[in-house]
């Protein structure tokens, strides 16, 4: 079982929920413990002013709005903007934190149903979204409100097979919303297979999810590879699952909010322009249109924001889940690789930078090629040794500044393949950069690094720990 225990409802009450165990409200509550969750009393205004919020605050702490401009609901955001942070939500070392994505990648654990869920407290038929739901207007340029935690529930009614992932569902009137999916997306596909049954696929949009549940729905994996089983297997347990009230579909029973539809790839809504990963807009046209016939939340729900854009919780969810998906993709084909990060840096899709260990020559082309191949977004490869975290920045470019021979390490392929987020792409493909930033003994005929000994060091590191600095 996950070991983080909430010891206290997220509103201050001393009531406990059975769900809560495998809710967000846990996290919350070790992130209060821990001094990184500023609660906002007075009125945040949704249009603009609460991403003001967790724009300016996007490497901080976590942000609760408990009283938001025309709703009764809080909100609450920035709560895995670190990977520090995403590691503390999954109750995981920083250090385990790769394997054991991949081992849930691999050894699955399927979910369990039961017969209720706090998710389903409050049951509102036809909702009128944009009075129900606190869903933010980030940017000026954008033209509506998007709900941007929403994890995204379907099941194909032929196969049986589930599918949990990402999507912005941006408001419209009443009880509609635009999901914002690529043509690829495997929502996507799925919706186009249903239209040629006859069918409107049902979809859940779950609000407000352990951070177990939103790593498993960034996860590349195969279309009928059912994300929730790597959700259970990252939380140690199955992800307890309750019947929604109007569609053939089960939710996570501790999530905070559901919104239960049918979307109809035939119907489109013109979305005009997105904040994008990288920064800047871009003009992805129309989406499919989904619409909600019933919302189903807690009585004191919270609802979860994720600042859009180049902010450091919405490039690391997926940077976190795609680089676990590239470790695996490079143990399969026998590259003795030791982690692999894709950071904020890199807006969390386009940069991914590979430990490697024991490595022969080769090793670092092959594991470029191998990625190319893997993810079409990333675009910028970097090659270090495993005495190099490939998380701190730092230390990467130090490794790119001492290791690599420009005139002999760099690899340029033209015209990869890419995908529509690319901010520079011409006609679907792009150029790809590869950097091969690992030792070489023809370089030097000593590598060894000026550091103390490894355990003066530590006996100095835990007294550090132990004694806090003075101020002043």
């Amino acid at each position: 079982m996950h070991p983080l225990h909430a010891p206290a409802a997220a509103n201050g009450s001393t009531d406990r929920n059975p769900d809560d165990a495998q809710s967000m409200r846990p996290f919350i509550a070790a992130l209060a413990q821990r001094g990184e969750l500023l609660r906002v009393g007075e009125p945040v205004d949704p249009q603009f002013e609460i991403s003001a919020w967790l724009a300016q605050l996007a490497e901080g702490p976590a942000v609760q709005f408990d009283s938001v401009t025309g709703h009764a609901q809080a909100a609450i955001g920035n709560l895995l903007n670190s990977v520090e942070r995403i590691a503390l939500g999954l109750g995981i070392s920083r250090t385990d934190m790769q394997q054991r994505i991949v081992s849930a990648i691999e050894q699955g654990i399927a979910p369990q149903q039961v017969a209720h869920g706090a998710c389903q407290e409050t049951v509102i038929h036809t909702p009128d979204l944009r009075r129900e739901v606190p869903a933010p207007l980030f940017f000026p340029r954008e033209t509506g409100p998007y709900i941007t935690a929403g994890v995204i529930f379907t099941r194909d009614s032929r196969t049986g097979k589930g599918n949990v992932s990402f999507a912005r569902v941006k408001l419209l009137d009443g009880n509609r919303g635009m999901v914002g999916i690529a043509p690829n997306h495997h929502l996507a596909v799925m919706a186009r297979e249903a239209k040629a049954r006859g069918e409107t696929l049902p979809i859940a949009v779950t609000v407000g999810n352990h951070p177990a549940v939103l790593i498993a729905a960034a996860l590349y994996l195969r279309l009928g590879d059912d994300e929730l089983d790597c959700a259970g297997a990252l939380l140690g347990e199955p992800v307890r699952t309750v019947a929604c009230k109007t569609i053939p579909l089960d939710v996570p029973a501790a999530c905070e909010w559901v919104l239960e539809g049918t979307l109809d790839i035939d119907e489109q809504h013109d979305e005009k322009l997105v904040s994008e990963f990288h920064g800047m807009y871009e003009p992805y046209g129309s989406g499919p249109v989904a619409t909600f016939h019933c919302l189903t939340r807690r009585n004191d729900a919270l609802f979860q924001i994720i600042e859009p854009g180049y902010y450091p919780e919405h490039t690391l969810i997926g940077g976190v889940a795609i680089a676990a998906g590239l470790a695996r993709t490079l143990r399969a084909v026998a590259i003795p690789v030791r982690e692999v990060a894709v950071g904020h840096g890199g807006c969390g899709r386009l940069n991914a930078v590979v430990s490697l260990s024991a490595h022969r020559a080769g090793d670092a082309q092959k594991a470029m090629f191998a990625l190319w191949g893997s993810v079409n977004l990333i675009k910028n490869i970097t090659v270090v040794d495993d005495d190099v975290d490939p998380w701190n920045a730092s230390q990467v470019e130090w490794a790119v500044a001492t290791r690599m021979r420009p005139d002999r390490d760099m690899l340029v392929i033209p015209g990869g393949r890419t995908d529509r987020s690319e901010p520079i792409k011409q006609d679907g493909v792009a150029t790809k950069l590869g950097l091969n930033a690992t030792r070489r003994a023809c370089d030097r005929p000593d590598w060894t690094r000026a550091v103390p000994p490894p355990d003066v060091m530590e006996k100095v590191a835990q007294r550090i720990a132990a004694q806090p600095l003075a101020n002043g």
